[in-house]
């Protein structure tokens, strides 16, 4: 599995790498793209610059940035989760297929929408890799379990042991009344 990891990151890492280079060196081709976009989301996010040139730079740096992250394997999952939120609005904006009248350039902006679809498939899943290791949620669960496991093996312990206290304490008592009732009696004779 690792060397699956090893090839298959840096291809799915390629085309955000060399999308997000081009964008940054050349954000016009794409700018106007991301107008129809740019508006009501900078509506919602006070924040967020409405210059649709600045933002399709942006989206290319985060682009550039976590597909050197996910190629070279450092902190994999974030920088998947990071260009799968890159690709939300790339693909809204730039694969509007609906929008198309034209059948060639609709059909041809489905398949573009498509394939970032299946890209966002593919990034959820490095996302989610652990690398063969358990997931937080498993050890969370496995932890939870080994503690209550515990918790009800102590409380046996303890009532086995009061248990035996107060049976230990009956006995003293108990020989400790026959110890009397038989000095009692010597005394009596």
């Amino acid at each position: 599995m690792a060397v699956l990891r090893k090839c298959a990151r840096p291809m799915l890492a390629s085309v955000f790498v060399t999308g997000g280079l081009g964008t940054l060196r050349d954000p016009q081709r794409v700018a106007p793209a991301a107008e129809s976009l740019v508006a009501p989301v900078a509506s919602r996010i006070p924040w967020l610059t409405e210059d649709p040139e600045r933002l399709v730079r942006i989206n290319g740096a985060v682009q550039l940035g976590a597909g050197l992250m996910l190629a070279t394997g450092r902190v994999p999952r974030v920088a998947a989760l990071a260009l799968a939120g890159t690709l939300v609005p790339t693909t809204l904006a730039g694969h509007a297929w609906w929008k198309e009248k034209d059948p060639e350039r609709r059909a041809a902006q489905r398949t573009q929408f498509t394939k970032n679809l299946s890209l966002l498939g593919g990034l959820l899943i490095a996302a989610a890799d652990t690398h063969g290791k358990p997931s937080v949620a498993y050890r969370t669960r496995t932890a939870a379990a080994s503690g209550r496991r515990a918790a009800r093996r102590t409380r046996r312990d303890a009532t086995r042991a009061v248990n035996g206290v107060a049976q230990d304490a009956a006995g003293a008592v108990r020989s400790m009344s026959d110890s009397a009732q038989h000095a009692v009696g010597r005394r009596t004779r």
